[in-house]
Protein backbone atom coordinates (compact mmCIF):
# COMPACT_ATOMS: atom_id res chain seq x y z
CA UNK A 1 0.00 0.00 0.00
CA UNK A 2 1.18 3.62 -0.67
CA UNK A 3 0.32 6.98 0.52
CA UNK A 4 -1.83 9.30 -2.19
CA UNK A 5 0.26 10.66 -4.57
CA UNK A 6 1.94 14.49 -4.05
CA UNK A 7 -0.89 16.47 -6.15
CA UNK A 8 -3.79 14.63 -4.33
CA UNK A 9 -1.43 14.92 -1.00
CA UNK A 10 -1.34 18.74 -1.23
CA UNK A 11 -5.37 18.82 -2.24
CA UNK A 12 -5.91 17.09 1.25
CA UNK A 13 -3.76 19.05 3.06
CA UNK A 14 -3.42 16.39 5.46
CA UNK A 15 -2.12 17.25 8.92
CA UNK A 16 0.31 14.76 10.76
CA UNK A 17 0.12 14.64 14.66
CA UNK A 18 -2.69 16.88 15.23
CA UNK A 19 -3.65 15.34 18.31
CA UNK A 20 -5.29 18.05 20.47
CA UNK A 21 -4.67 18.80 23.92
CA UNK A 22 -6.92 19.12 27.23
CA UNK A 23 -8.02 18.02 30.49
CA UNK A 24 -9.09 14.29 30.51
CA UNK A 25 -11.68 13.03 32.71
CA UNK A 26 -12.86 9.13 32.86
CA UNK A 27 -15.71 9.79 30.67
CA UNK A 28 -13.65 11.26 28.06
CA UNK A 29 -12.35 9.08 25.16
CA UNK A 30 -8.53 8.84 24.90
CA UNK A 31 -7.54 11.29 21.58
CA UNK A 32 -6.56 9.39 18.85
CA UNK A 33 -5.39 10.72 15.28
CA UNK A 34 -7.75 10.27 12.10
CA UNK A 35 -6.61 7.38 9.99
CA UNK A 36 -5.54 8.80 6.70
CA UNK A 37 -6.80 6.80 3.59
CA UNK A 38 -4.00 4.77 1.75
CA UNK A 39 -4.66 3.83 -1.92
CA UNK A 40 -3.20 0.59 -3.04
CA UNK A 41 0.08 0.72 -5.30
CA UNK A 42 -2.07 -0.81 -8.72
CA UNK A 43 -4.05 2.35 -8.53
CA UNK A 44 -1.71 4.62 -11.00
CA UNK A 45 -3.66 6.97 -12.35
CA UNK A 46 -4.80 9.82 -10.97
CA UNK A 47 -8.20 10.04 -11.19
CA UNK A 48 -7.92 6.48 -10.29
CA UNK A 49 -6.61 6.99 -7.33
CA UNK A 50 -9.13 10.22 -6.43
CA UNK A 51 -11.98 8.29 -6.66
CA UNK A 52 -10.23 5.51 -4.63
CA UNK A 53 -9.47 8.56 -2.23
CA UNK A 54 -12.78 9.71 -2.01
CA UNK A 55 -14.62 6.44 -1.77
CA UNK A 56 -12.40 4.81 1.00
CA UNK A 57 -11.39 7.94 3.02
CA UNK A 58 -13.67 7.46 6.03
CA UNK A 59 -13.49 3.58 5.76
CA UNK A 60 -11.27 3.16 8.75
CA UNK A 61 -12.57 6.27 10.97
CA UNK A 62 -16.27 4.54 10.56
CA UNK A 63 -15.47 0.85 10.22
CA UNK A 64 -11.90 0.02 10.77
CA UNK A 65 -10.56 -2.01 14.07
CA UNK A 66 -11.45 -0.12 17.01
CA UNK A 67 -14.28 1.62 15.46
CA UNK A 68 -17.06 -0.17 16.34
CA UNK A 69 -15.90 1.09 19.69
CA UNK A 70 -17.59 4.50 20.30
CA UNK A 71 -14.92 5.62 21.67
CA UNK A 72 -12.50 5.52 19.00
CA UNK A 73 -14.43 7.73 16.48
CA UNK A 74 -15.22 10.13 19.29
CA UNK A 75 -11.72 10.05 20.64
CA UNK A 76 -10.39 12.09 17.12
CA UNK A 77 -10.18 15.96 18.22
CA UNK A 78 -12.50 18.02 17.00
CA UNK A 79 -10.12 20.14 15.60
CA UNK A 80 -8.76 17.12 13.86
CA UNK A 81 -12.33 15.85 12.57
CA UNK A 82 -12.33 19.03 11.37
CA UNK A 83 -9.96 19.42 9.25
CA UNK A 84 -10.49 16.24 7.50
CA UNK A 85 -13.78 16.85 6.97
CA UNK A 86 -12.12 20.15 4.87
CA UNK A 87 -9.48 17.93 3.24
CA UNK A 88 -12.16 15.12 2.33
CA UNK A 89 -14.59 18.15 0.38
CA UNK A 90 -11.32 18.78 -1.54
CA UNK A 91 -11.08 15.67 -2.79
CA UNK A 92 -15.04 15.19 -3.70
CA UNK A 93 -14.84 19.00 -5.33
CA UNK A 94 -11.76 17.45 -7.77
CA UNK A 95 -14.66 14.85 -8.68
CA UNK A 96 -17.50 14.64 -11.23
CA UNK A 97 -20.21 15.87 -9.29
CA UNK A 98 -22.55 12.22 -9.68
CA UNK A 99 -19.21 10.76 -8.15
CA UNK A 100 -19.20 13.66 -5.26
CA UNK A 101 -22.34 13.00 -4.68
CA UNK A 102 -22.40 9.41 -4.27
CA UNK A 103 -19.60 10.23 -1.47
CA UNK A 104 -21.43 12.22 0.33
CA UNK A 105 -24.27 9.65 0.82
CA UNK A 106 -22.10 6.96 1.53
CA UNK A 107 -20.78 9.78 4.49
CA UNK A 108 -24.32 10.58 5.82
CA UNK A 109 -25.07 6.77 6.12
CA UNK A 110 -21.35 6.39 8.11
CA UNK A 111 -22.09 9.31 10.24
CA UNK A 112 -25.69 7.93 11.15
CA UNK A 113 -24.51 4.61 12.12
CA UNK A 114 -21.83 6.09 14.39
CA UNK A 115 -25.01 7.61 15.82
CA UNK A 116 -26.98 4.31 15.75
CA UNK A 117 -24.24 2.55 17.71
CA UNK A 118 -23.97 5.07 20.41
CA UNK A 119 -27.38 7.43 21.04
CA UNK A 120 -26.49 8.77 23.77
CA UNK A 121 -23.61 10.76 21.66
CA UNK A 122 -23.82 13.99 20.38
CA UNK A 123 -21.67 12.65 17.11
CA UNK A 124 -24.51 13.20 14.46
CA UNK A 125 -25.56 16.53 15.56
CA UNK A 126 -21.71 17.54 15.65
CA UNK A 127 -20.47 16.52 12.15
CA UNK A 128 -23.59 17.67 10.31
CA UNK A 129 -23.18 20.94 11.82
CA UNK A 130 -19.42 20.55 10.26
CA UNK A 131 -20.70 19.75 6.95
CA UNK A 132 -23.23 22.55 6.89
CA UNK A 133 -20.45 25.00 7.80
CA UNK A 134 -18.69 23.91 5.32
CA UNK A 135 -21.10 23.42 2.71
CA UNK A 136 -23.85 25.62 3.17
CA UNK A 137 -22.58 28.85 5.13
CA UNK A 138 -22.42 31.96 2.71
CA UNK A 139 -19.78 33.06 4.30
CA UNK A 140 -17.74 29.34 3.89
CA UNK A 141 -14.68 29.55 0.62
CA UNK A 142 -16.22 26.09 0.35
CA UNK A 143 -19.46 26.34 -0.02
CA UNK A 144 -21.54 23.86 -2.70
CA UNK A 145 -25.25 23.69 -2.68
CA UNK A 146 -25.24 20.60 -5.13
CA UNK A 147 -22.42 18.53 -2.83
CA UNK A 148 -24.38 19.62 0.23
CA UNK A 149 -27.92 18.50 -1.24
CA UNK A 150 -27.49 14.25 -0.71
CA UNK A 151 -26.41 15.28 2.67
CA UNK A 152 -28.99 17.60 3.74
CA UNK A 153 -31.82 15.59 2.07
CA UNK A 154 -30.49 12.69 4.39
CA UNK A 155 -30.85 15.16 7.66
CA UNK A 156 -34.33 15.91 6.36
CA UNK A 157 -35.56 12.72 7.27
CA UNK A 158 -33.46 11.20 10.31
CA UNK A 159 -34.68 9.94 12.94
CA UNK A 160 -31.13 11.14 14.43
CA UNK A 161 -32.88 15.17 13.36
CA UNK A 162 -34.52 17.11 15.94
CA UNK A 163 -38.39 16.99 14.77
CA UNK A 164 -38.71 20.76 14.73
CA UNK A 165 -35.72 21.00 12.40
CA UNK A 166 -36.64 19.01 9.48
CA UNK A 167 -38.41 21.02 7.61
CA UNK A 168 -35.84 23.43 7.93
CA UNK A 169 -33.71 20.79 6.48
CA UNK A 170 -36.93 19.71 3.37
CA UNK A 171 -36.57 23.75 2.72
CA UNK A 172 -33.02 24.40 2.32
CA UNK A 173 -33.36 20.47 0.21
CA UNK A 174 -35.59 22.47 -1.94
CA UNK A 175 -33.44 25.01 -2.28
CA UNK A 176 -30.29 23.52 -3.05
CA UNK A 177 -31.96 21.54 -5.43
CA UNK A 178 -32.72 24.84 -7.65
CA UNK A 179 -30.41 24.98 -10.73
CA UNK A 180 -27.98 22.18 -10.26
CA UNK A 181 -24.26 22.51 -11.71
CA UNK A 182 -24.75 21.33 -15.87
CA UNK A 183 -28.48 22.92 -16.07
CA UNK A 184 -29.35 25.54 -17.70
CA UNK A 185 -29.72 28.71 -15.59
CA UNK A 186 -33.51 30.32 -15.83
CA UNK A 187 -33.60 33.38 -18.20
CA UNK A 188 -33.60 37.00 -15.95
CA UNK A 189 -35.12 40.13 -17.65
CA UNK A 190 -33.55 43.17 -16.39
CA UNK A 191 -34.17 46.94 -17.35
CA UNK A 192 -30.89 49.14 -17.13
CA UNK A 193 -30.83 52.55 -15.35
CA UNK A 194 -31.86 54.20 -18.70
CA UNK A 195 -35.30 52.31 -19.25
CA UNK A 196 -33.89 49.59 -21.55
CA UNK A 197 -34.71 46.21 -21.00
CA UNK A 198 -31.81 43.01 -21.49
CA UNK A 199 -32.09 39.45 -20.74
CA UNK A 200 -29.55 37.19 -19.79
CA UNK A 201 -30.36 34.73 -22.24
CA UNK A 202 -29.77 37.30 -24.77
CA UNK A 203 -26.47 37.85 -23.94
CA UNK A 204 -23.23 36.55 -26.56
CA UNK A 205 -20.63 35.64 -25.09
CA UNK A 206 -18.32 32.12 -24.62
CA UNK A 207 -19.11 32.89 -20.98
CA UNK A 208 -21.11 34.97 -18.71
CA UNK A 209 -20.25 36.22 -14.84
CA UNK A 210 -23.79 36.57 -13.65
CA UNK A 211 -23.26 38.81 -10.47
CA UNK A 212 -25.72 39.57 -8.11
CA UNK A 213 -25.37 42.48 -6.28
CA UNK A 214 -26.29 45.47 -4.41
CA UNK A 215 -24.96 49.28 -4.01
CA UNK A 216 -22.41 50.67 -1.10
CA UNK A 217 -21.88 46.35 -0.58
CA UNK A 218 -17.99 46.05 0.27
CA UNK A 219 -17.66 42.68 -0.48
CA UNK A 220 -19.60 43.77 -3.72
CA UNK A 221 -16.94 45.93 -4.38
CA UNK A 222 -14.47 43.38 -3.78
CA UNK A 223 -15.57 41.12 -6.25
CA UNK A 224 -16.26 44.04 -8.39
CA UNK A 225 -12.49 44.71 -8.64
CA UNK A 226 -11.56 41.31 -8.73
CA UNK A 227 -13.27 40.48 -11.87
CA UNK A 228 -12.13 44.19 -13.15
CA UNK A 229 -8.50 43.32 -12.41
CA UNK A 230 -8.16 39.81 -13.25
CA UNK A 231 -11.08 38.06 -14.86
CA UNK A 232 -11.75 40.47 -17.73
CA UNK A 233 -8.39 41.04 -18.61
CA UNK A 234 -7.71 37.05 -19.10
CA UNK A 235 -9.42 36.70 -22.24
CA UNK A 236 -10.06 39.08 -25.41
CA UNK A 237 -12.61 41.43 -25.12
CA UNK A 238 -16.62 39.98 -25.15
CA UNK A 239 -15.03 36.13 -23.94
CA UNK A 240 -16.48 37.25 -20.71
CA UNK A 241 -19.70 39.42 -20.36
CA UNK A 242 -20.62 40.11 -16.96
CA UNK A 243 -24.85 40.71 -15.85
CA UNK A 244 -24.64 42.02 -13.16
CA UNK A 245 -28.52 42.37 -11.35
CA UNK A 246 -29.69 43.48 -8.36
CA UNK A 247 -32.78 41.92 -6.67
CA UNK A 248 -34.05 44.39 -3.94
CA UNK A 249 -36.32 46.96 -3.79
CA UNK A 250 -33.63 49.92 -2.73
CA UNK A 251 -34.27 51.35 -6.28
CA UNK A 252 -33.07 54.79 -5.74
CA UNK A 253 -30.08 54.17 -3.98
CA UNK A 254 -29.34 52.12 -6.94
CA UNK A 255 -29.74 54.47 -9.07
CA UNK A 256 -27.68 56.85 -7.61
CA UNK A 257 -25.00 54.12 -7.53
CA UNK A 258 -25.32 52.27 -10.92
CA UNK A 259 -22.91 54.84 -12.50
CA UNK A 260 -19.81 52.94 -10.14
CA UNK A 261 -20.40 50.18 -12.62
CA UNK A 262 -18.35 49.34 -15.69
CA UNK A 263 -19.89 50.74 -18.92
CA UNK A 264 -19.26 47.69 -20.64
CA UNK A 265 -20.87 44.93 -18.02
CA UNK A 266 -25.15 44.43 -18.32
CA UNK A 267 -26.50 46.10 -15.35
CA UNK A 268 -30.08 45.87 -14.57
CA UNK A 269 -32.54 45.49 -11.70
CA UNK A 270 -35.24 42.64 -11.81
CA UNK A 271 -38.41 45.04 -12.11
CA UNK A 272 -40.29 41.98 -12.32
CA UNK A 273 -39.03 40.75 -8.74
CA UNK A 274 -39.14 37.14 -9.99
CA UNK A 275 -35.74 36.39 -8.67
CA UNK A 276 -36.99 37.12 -5.02
CA UNK A 277 -40.94 36.51 -5.56
CA UNK A 278 -40.77 33.36 -7.81
CA UNK A 279 -37.26 32.18 -6.08
CA UNK A 280 -35.83 31.22 -9.78
CA UNK A 281 -32.66 31.46 -8.26
CA UNK A 282 -31.74 30.91 -4.36
CA UNK A 283 -29.76 34.31 -3.08
CA UNK A 284 -29.00 33.27 0.06
CA UNK A 285 -26.04 36.59 0.37
CA UNK A 286 -25.22 39.30 -1.36
CA UNK A 287 -22.84 39.29 -3.66
CA UNK A 288 -23.79 35.86 -5.09
CA UNK A 289 -21.39 34.71 -8.41
CA UNK A 290 -22.29 32.33 -10.97
CA UNK A 291 -20.50 31.27 -13.78
CA UNK A 292 -22.33 30.31 -17.14
CA UNK A 293 -21.42 28.42 -20.41
CA UNK A 294 -22.17 29.88 -24.09
CA UNK A 295 -25.18 28.04 -23.76
CA UNK A 296 -26.09 29.84 -20.21
CA UNK A 297 -25.16 26.09 -18.68
CA UNK A 298 -24.36 27.02 -15.15
CA UNK A 299 -20.44 25.76 -14.31
CA UNK A 300 -20.37 27.31 -11.00
CA UNK A 301 -23.38 27.97 -8.83
CA UNK A 302 -23.07 30.68 -5.79
CA UNK A 303 -18.90 29.93 -5.96
CA UNK A 304 -16.29 32.03 -4.18
CA UNK A 305 -14.51 34.55 -6.63
CA UNK A 306 -11.66 32.61 -6.56
CA UNK A 307 -12.66 29.42 -7.55
CA UNK A 308 -13.95 30.95 -10.83
CA UNK A 309 -10.57 32.87 -11.17
CA UNK A 310 -8.81 29.53 -10.62
CA UNK A 311 -11.29 27.47 -13.14
CA UNK A 312 -10.72 30.90 -15.69
CA UNK A 313 -6.95 30.92 -15.39
CA UNK A 314 -7.05 26.83 -16.12
CA UNK A 315 -8.17 27.72 -19.79
CA UNK A 316 -5.46 29.96 -20.48
CA UNK A 317 -3.23 26.65 -20.15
Amino acid sequence: MSRISSSVLLALLLLAGCTGRGNKTANTPKPRSFPVVTVPEAYTDEADRLSYAAGHYWDAYFAGEGATDSAYVLGVPRRELEQNISNYLAVLDMLPLPEAARNMEGLFKGVSAVQKRDSTSHFFDTFSELVSSYLYDPNSPMRDEDLYLPYVRGLAESPYTPENMRAVYRYQALMCGLNPRGSVAPDIKARTASGKQFTLHGIKAPYTLLFFSNPGCSACREMMETIENEITPMFPKGTVAVANIYIDDELDLWMQYVGNYPEEWYTGYDFRHEIRDEQTYNVRAIPSLYLLDSEKRIIFKDAPVEKILVYLQSLEN
